[in-house]
């Protein structure tokens, strides 16, 4: 792991060397100024992580550096110290640009509590960077499967997802209806290597019975009657590149079949023909069946099941991942801002309340049309509750409580409440982590690490 790079400007020479024998015990490596001038050289020539500054020094204070210093300031997180600490002149740091204010005398594992929220604030901006990366890589439909989300779950399941682009793995992606299973299998059609070949999409449950084979398989000239041409099957398109089988549960008992051996034996018959053909494709399905409960029932094949479970992938319904609803409603509104040529840029925090507490039985693709209400009757350019669902309206405070948690731990369900009166406070002063802060009478480094803890998301 590399060391975080520290500089140490103080004017007290007994204090330089305090805090750097301090702080180098703990991982730093660390340089040092003896007032504001000083610092800025230091600067102009290296990068810190970390910058711990006295305020009241000759030559140049730490307030006036702050200012001097500006852009070459860079990422640095930068702490201030003095011994005639006011809540003014903390007020005065922060405004410059400070991250937090120590007053002296403090106790080392004040300086080195503080350093650490300092290394979660920074991991949480950079995080939230790469958060708006993605964001702005799904409105230019480049990103990995045009996905929004927060979550510790779904943000896992990315990177399983992209792990296994690259190689011909059979995949099943497994979710309720709406949840974005299709998404999730172009996602990583995109990242493989066969982006350049078809994905070819079939619904296993549309295509009556009796279609089913010519569908797969094609057909020759004369095969049948009504066969003047030859006819190539959904497979053969497919060769070279991905067939993403959705619903692959309705898919009927002598099809499953045939499938199978497509998948062991990498070739097919189409109807009519004298010969097989070999064909290169890759295999990803998707259900909101439970194959294994299908299986145990005798409505669907055991070693077809095995064949196509060799990774599954599971996506979470959103009543489970409810951190992700503030982000996804402000994706499909800027979405169908354009779409319509609409200006609706917020959502009130009584609306927003009910979208959290709402249990989304259609998932993702029942948010998406609520929003699309939203901005289609949004009389301003703010979507209220009036411009919601009729359902939505109904959830009950009770019922919200009910659906966000219904365990028995007294720490989770007070974790529910910390994150829900956090988001609402940020919502309330328009992001702004200063205000918010007094709102919540919490501490400023309070604030950044559970903002961080519950990945709540600021535009």
């Amino acid at each position: 792991m590399n060391q975080k790079k520290l500089l140490i400007v103080d004017d007290e020479e007994n204090m330089r060397h305090m805090l750097q024998a301090m702080v180098s015990r703990h991982g730093y490596t660390v340089e040092t100024a003896v007032d504001g001038q000083d610092a800025l050289s230091k600067i102009a020539h290296s990068q810190f992580d970390f910058i711990l500054c006295d305020i009241k020094m000759p030559n140049m204070d730490g307030i006036s550096f702050l200012h001097k210093a500006g852009k070459d300031l860079q990422d640095s997180t930068v702490i201030m110290m003095s011994a005639f600490g006011t809540v003014d002149m903390a007020l005065e740091a922060i405004k410059a640009g400070a991250y937090d204010f120590i007053s002296k005398p403090f106790k080392t594992d004040e300086v080195l509590l503080t350093l650490k929220k300092a290394e979660e604030r920074e991991l949480l901006r950079q995080e939230n960077r790469l958060l708006k990366e993605q964001i702005q890589e799904i409105k230019s439909g480049e990103g990995f499967d045009k996905m929004v989300a927060a979550s510790k779950v779904m943000l896992s399941l990315f990177t399983l997802a992209r792990k296994v682009a690259p190689f011909n793995t059979t995949v099943l992606i497994i979710g309720e209806s709406g949840t974005g299973k299709e998404l999730v299998a172009k996602g990583i059609y995109a990242a493989s290597t066969r982006n350049k070949k078809p994905f070819i999409t079939v619904n296993c449950g549309s295509i009556p019975a009796n279609l089913l084979e010519s569908e797969f398989f094609g057909y020759v000239k004369g095969a049948f009657t009504g066969a003047d041409r030859t006819r190539k099957g959904l497979l053969a398109e497919a060769n070279g590149g991905t067939l993403f089988l959705d619903e692959i549960g309705e898919l009927p008992a002598e099809m499953q079949v045939k499938l199978l051996r497509v998948l062991q034996e990498g070739e097919i018959k189409p109807i009519g023909a004298n010969k097989t053909e070999l064909i290169d494709v890759r295999i990803l399905a998707a259900t909101a069946k439970n194959l294994e409960d299908a299986v145990r029932q005798g409505t669907f094949r055991e070693d077809l099941f095995y064949r196509l479970n060799v990774l599954p992938i599971t996506i979470p319904p959103l009543r489970e991942r409810t951190e992700d609803i503030p982000l996804l409603a402000r994706h499909f509104m800027h979405k169908f801002n354009l779409a319509m040529e609409r200006d609706v840029r917020s959502i009130t925090p009584e609306a927003m309340e009910k979208l959290l507490a709402y249990n989304w039985p259609g998932n993702v693709r029942e948010l998406e049309n609520s929003i699309q209400r939203g901005v289609v009757l949004a009389d301003a350019q703010t979507i209220g509750l009036e411009h919601l669902p009729p359902q939505l309206a109904l959830t009950s405070p009770a019922e919200s409580q009910e659906q966000c948690f219904s365990g028995f731990s007294m720490k989770e369900a007070q974790k529910i409440m910390e994150e829900k009166i956090i988001r609402r406070a940020l919502q309330k002063t328009k992001g702004n982590r200063l205000q918010a802060k007094k709102l919540l009478e919490i501490s400023y480094p309070s604030l950044l690490s559970k903002i961080k803890e519950y990945q709540i998301v600021i535009d």
